[in-house]
C-alpha cells in the first residue's frame, strides 16, 4: 500500500502531457456539411509536453501573434489562455444571414402599432388622431430621397415583405390575399372590371413601346435593376396622374402622386409602413372648406397617424403600384401592394363606420394595386366583407399578363386600365367619400389644434425630446375622457411585442 501511495505521489508531480490532433481543427462553415469521426478513427500523435505561457519569451510571444492562422488553435489557447481572432470574424455566409434577418430585428425595434381610440358622441363612434412616435431612426428612403446606395434602399424597404410568412401574418390580422370566395364573384365587381379593362383610351404614339422599337426596349431591360424598370417601362404601365393633369387631363388635377415616399401618417398593420413605388391619393383641394375642417378633427395635425390618410399630402390613397425583379419578384410586390391597400379600404370603411353607412361598402372595390417587372404584370381590385362589427380585407385578381408576348399585344393593357380609373372609377369614389365627409359633424374637438393640420415650410420640428412630452400629455389626456376602445379592424392591428423598458427605440443605432 505504501509503495502504490508512492507512486501517485510521483505520478502527480510528472509534468502533464497534451494530446494534439493530426491536423488543426478548422471553423465551421455555415451552410456546409462538416465530416465527423469517432475518437477511435482519430490519429493522435506522440505525447509532448505541456509548455506553461510564462516559460515564452517575449520575441516567442510576438512572434507568435503574426502566425495565428498556422498555429494550431488548442496549442494557441494553452500558450495565450484566448482563441486566435481569427475565430472572431464573420465568413461570408454568416454576414448574409444576418443580412437576410435584419428586417426581423428592425421591426423588433420599431415602435408597437398604436390602437386607436374611439370617442363616442350622439351615438356616433369617431377614430381619435394617434399621436406619430418619435424615432431616430429616420432613413433618407423615407422622404423618398435618391443617392448612390438607392438600390439598396429599395431592398432594405421590401426586407420584411420578403419573407413567405408575411402573407400569413397579414391574414392573422383580417387581411386576405385571395377572393373571399371563388365560386361566388359579386356581378358589381365584374361588371366594373370589364369596364375598366374594355373601355378603350388614347396611348403616347411616341415611346419606348412604339412597335418598331418594343422588342428592343424589352431586350434591353431584360436583367437590369427596379430603377431601369422603373424608369424605361413603369411609366407606360401605370401612367402619371400628375403627368396627365399637366397634359389637359383637368380632372386630375385634385390628385397627388407620391414615388417611393413612406406613409409615415398611416397607421401599419403588419410590420413597417408601406412605402410604394408609386402611389395616387386626393389632394387637400379636392374637399371644400367646409369638408376640410370636418376631416382634420378626424386626422389631427401632422404629428399624428390616421386611417384616412397615408402623407400629411395625401388623402384617401386608392392606387399603388410596387416594381420587383428576380425571382420570385412579382410575390414580394404582391404583398407590399397588398398591405397598402388593406389601409386604403380600412380608412373608406372606416370614415363609412364612422356614421354607421358601412353596409354600403359590402363587397365593393375600394382601391387597386398593379405589381409588374420587366415583363410581367398583375392587376388586382381590393374590397373588405364587412359582418356587423368585424371587417376582413379580400383582393380580385382582375388581370395577370406577360406584356412581351404575342408580338405586344398586350402591352397597352395596364396603361388603358388605369387611365379608366382614373376617369371612370375615381370621380365616382372622390363624391362617395365626400357624401360621408359631409356627414360628420363640424363641432367634434379632440383636442387637437387645427392650425397644425398642414405644416407651414417655416414651423421648426419638435425635438424628440418635446415630441415625446407631447405623445406623453396627448396619453393623458385620452385617460381623461370619455373614450370607447376599438373594436373594429383597428383593434386587431394591435402589437404583440411590448416596448422594451428601457426604451430601446428612441437609442440612436451606433
Amino acid at each position: 500500500m505504501l509503495c502504490h501511495t508512492t507512486d501517485l505521489i510521483e505520478a502527480s508531480k510528472r509534468p502533464q502531457v497534451l494530446h494534439k490532433p493530426s491536423k488543426p481543427y478548422q471553423k465551421r462553415i455555415r451552410g456546409h456539411e462538416a465530416g465527423h469521426s469517432s475518437p477511435q478513427d482519430r490519429d493522435w500523435p506522440p505525447e509532448r509536453l505541456r509548455i506553461s505561457p510564462s516559460s515564452y519569451t517575449a520575441e516567442e510571444r510576438a512572434a507568435s501573434s503574426t502566425s495565428e492562422k498556422n498555429v494550431d488553435p488548442l496549442e494557441y489557447w494553452t500558450r495565450t489562455k484566448r482563441w486566435p481572432k481569427e475565430y472572431f470574424k464573420q465568413d461570408s455566409q454568416v454576414r448574409e444571414d444576418l443580412k437576410q434577418d435584419s428586417w426581423l430585428e428592425e421591426q423588433m425595434e420599431q415602435s408597437s402599432i398604436p390602437v386607436v381610440q374611439y370617442v363616442e358622441i350622439n351615438g356616433m363612434r369617431y377614430p381619435r388622431p394617434v399621436k406619430k412616435v418619435p424615432s431616430i431612426r429616420w432613413k433618407q428612403s423615407d422622404t423618398g430621397l435618391t443617392g448612390s446606395s438607392d438600390q439598396k434602399k429599395r431592398e432594405s424597404k421590401s426586407a420584411s415583405y420578403r419573407d413567405t410568412l408575411y402573407k400569413a401574418f397579414l391574414a392573422n390580422k383580417g387581411s386576405y390575399m385571395h377572393e373571399f370566395d371563388d365560386d361566388d364573384i359579386p356581378k358589381n365587381i365584374e361588371d366594373l372590371c370589364q369596364t375598366l379593362l374594355e373601355r378603350d383610351q388614347t396611348v403616347p404614339q411616341n415611346s419606348l413601346f412604339r412597335d418598331d422599337i418594343f422588342k428592343r426596349i424589352c431586350r434591353e431591360i431584360e436583367d437590369r435593376n427596379e430603377a431601369m424598370v422603373i424608369k424605361d417601362i413603369t411609366w407606360l404601365i401605370v401612367p402619371s396622374a400628375k403627368d396627365l393633369a399637366m397634359y389637359g387631363a383637368r380632372h386630375l388635377d385634385h390628385l397627388i402622386e407620391s414615388v417611393n415616399e413612406a406613409w409615415t401618417s398611416s397607421i401599419p398593420v403588419e410590420g413597417p409602413r408601406p412605402q410604394p413605388d408609386y402611389s395616387v391619393g386626393f389632394k387637400r383641394s379636392a374637399f371644400t372648406d367646409e369638408q376640410l375642417k370636418r376631416l382634420d378633427t378626424l386626422i389631427g395635425s401632422a404629428f399624428h397617424t390616421s386611417f384616412f390618410i397615408a402623407t400629411y399630402r395625401m388623402y384617401f390613397p386608392f392606387l399603388t403600384c410596387e416594381v420587383k425583379c428576380g425571382t420570385a419578384a412579382l410575390d414580394i410586390a404582391d404583398r407590399q401592394n397588398a398591405h397598402s391597400m388593406t389601409l386604403a379600404v380600412r380608412g373608406v370603411v372606416e370614415l363609412y363606420r364612422a356614421v354607421k353607412r358601412e353596409k354600403e361598402l359590402h363587397r365593393e372595390i375600394l382601391a387597386f394595386s398593379i405589381s409588374h417587372d420587366h415583363r410581367s404584370v398583375r392587376i388586382y381590385g381590393h374590397y373588405a366583407i364587412i359582418e356587423e362589427d368585424k371587417t376582413t380585407f379580400y383582393r380580385h385578381p382582375i388581370q395577370a399578363f406577360d406584356f412581351t408576348i404575342l408580338g405586344g399585344k398586350e402591352k397597352w393593357t395596364a396603361y388603358k386600365f388605369t387611365k379608366n380609373v382614373y376617369d371612370i372609377w375615381m370621380p365616382i369614389h372622390l363624391k362617395r367619400i365626400c357624401s360621408v365627409v359631409d356627414e360628420i359633424p363640424p363641432d367634434i374637438d379632440f383636442g387637437i389644434p387645427q392650425s397644425a393640420s398642414f405644416p407651414q415650410a417655416q414651423t421648426p420640428q419638435p425635438s424628440n425630446a418635446e415630441s415625446t412630452s407631447m405623445m406623453r400629455e396627448d396619453d393623458s389626456q385620452v385617460a381623461s375622457q370619455d373614450v370607447t376602445p376599438t373594436t373594429s379592424f383597428s383593434q386587431e392591428a394591435e402589437r404583440v411585442f411590448k416596448k422594451p423598458k428601457n426604451n430601446r427605440t428612441l437609442r440612436p443605432r451606433r
